[in-house]
């Protein structure tokens, strides 16, 4: 076979724009002078919506591999180039407002671009060597984002990141290494035909390696301390991509990897089930003690993380876990932009009680915090509530009801803590607060923050149409 053909480089078009409008962003922004850096974010805006057309498109058509079988272009992979191309668009939005003229501020839209390229990556990898290309690619440009947009607690943000993501890293690798000693493969396929006759023991080392290295970019249980300090010590663009955009590629990676290593041995199904239970109870109770915004909402993305990978011990048992599992990142992506737009329009409040009476100042804000909270829980109609649902129900029918429950309680448990923050934005204002809480705030934020919360409530009610696109063959 011809080599450009077991190639086929267009596939990767969503890729390779991503990529390339980062580079274009980073040397143009270079030339452009401060006052002009918008040009920079207009580029980049412009090729995350040529990644997501090419992404939609590419849907359209049969599911193929590409790179000689190391990467797979199927509904998983599309529907994660999507999400997470629109999502980072949403996420232009709110650093819009924060960066805007900054000395780093094309930097900034480069690196974002250029990891957002690493999470596609990571989505369709089929081979453990791409796979760990792809953990690259989406952590070294992260660690610049946080440096660069909190100030000194940012770098200390960004050292934690780092230490957190080179450790996890070296595990990764290592566990790709003892998987190709047993094997003789890196490709999926294979391993899904030799693990079953390999010792049990080194097995279950590399596979337990390169989960952790997954779980670092997921921000799930046990590699999640990085991400509350993260979010509170970084900038608001900062926090918002991390706690939202990698995930996309990490779990649709790990549900890949689940698949492939399940199907000869289905106690990895438990042991993720496990992963998603400690995920969800340790993200809800540490979320009970926090009075930052931001830092609740990093512990509640670890919880969320939980939730993520519900589905993921369905995988293989459950005709809805791919498609719950792809439902539900496009759902918590859009709400938890929401959530973070709102602190970012309103930047000076780094305590629950500074947001006191809200509601009777900036109604319309007020109204988007509600929605993203209330969707974070999983109310109705909000479109998490949709990815709660189906979760919980992919892992009834894959043989876990006790993870679907364990789903129902945690949700349950969530709503305490968020009550902490949406209660007193309904509250009576006091004079003081009143006051203070006339000094306006971010615009671009805010018109982000009501545009995703629109988008969470619109995708709930249009579930049942769109879920037809989520089924589709999962390729290994």
């Amino acid at each position: 076979m011809d080599g450009s053909m077991q190639m086929q480089p267009a596939l990767l078009l969503p890729e390779i724009t991503t990529f390339i409008g980062g580079l274009i962003v980073l040397l143009g922004g270079s030339f452009l002078p401060r006052d002009r850096q918008w040009i920079a974010r207009a580029v980049a805006a412009l090729a995350l919506l040529g990644a997501a057309t090419a992404a939609v498109l590419a849907m359209a058509g049969p599911a193929q591999t590409a790179f000689s079988g190391t990467f797979a272009v199927d509904t998983a992979t599309g529907a994660a180039r999507v999400i997470a191309a629109l999502t980072t668009l949403l996420i232009l939005g709110v650093a819009s407002g924060e960066i805007a003229g900054s000395a780093r501020e094309s930097d900034t839209y480069a690196l974002l671009l250029f990891a957002t390229t690493g999470v596609m990556v990571l989505a369709g990898t089929t081979d453990l060597l791409v796979l760990i290309v792809g953990f690259l690619l989406a952590s070294i440009p992260l660690y610049g984002i946080v440096g660069l947009t909190g100030g000194r607690t940012g770098a200390e943000a960004a050292l934690k990141t780092y230490l957190m993501g080179a450790l996890s890293g070296i595990l990764l690798m290592l566990g790709v290494t003892v998987l190709y000693a047993l094997t003789g493969a890196t490709d999926y396929a294979r391993l899904k035909e030799e693990l079953p006759g390999a010792p049990g023991a080194a097995v279950g080392a590399g596979v337990l390696c390169v989960l952790v290295g997954l779980l670092f970019k997921a921000g799930g249980v046990p590699v999640h301390f990085w991400v509350p300090d993260a979010a509170q010590g970084a900038g608001v663009t900062a926090a918002t991509f991390l706690t939202t955009v990698p995930k996309i590629g990490a779990l649709v990676a790990i549900y890949r990897f689940v698949a492939t290593i399940s199907a000869g041995n289905e106690t990895w199904l438990i042991v993720t089930a496990a992963l998603a239970t400690a995920s969800m109870f340790l993200g809800n109770l540490a979320a009970y003690w926090q009075r930052d915004p931001r830092r609740l909402l990093g512990w509640s993305t670890v919880a969320q993380v939980g939730f993520l990978l519900v589905p993921v011990a369905a995988a293989g048992r459950s005709d809805l876990a791919l498609p719950s599992l792809l439902f539900y990142l496009a759902a918590y992506a859009l709400t938890n932009v929401a959530a973070f737009a709102v602190t970012a329009a309103l930047p000076e409040r780094r305590d629950l009680t500074a947001y006191r009476g809200l509601v009777h100042e900036r109604p319309g804000l007020a109204l988007a915090l509600l929605v993203a909270l209330l969707g974070l829980v999983g109310t109705p109609p909000t479109a998490v509530f949709v990815g709660k649902l189906t979760t919980a129900t992919a892992a009834w029918d894959g043989g876990h009801s006790w993870l679907a429950l364990l789903v129902m309680l945690n949700s349950l448990l969530s709503l305490f803590y968020y009550l902490r923050w949406f209660g007193p934005v309904f509250a009576r204002p006091t004079q003081e607060s009143a006051t203070r809480r006339r000094t306006g705030g971010d615009a671009w934020a805010a018109a982000t923050a009501g545009v995703a919360a629109t988008a969470s409530l619109a995708l709930g009610i249009v579930a049942g149409t769109l879920w037809t696109a989520l089924e589709g063959p999962l390729l290994l």
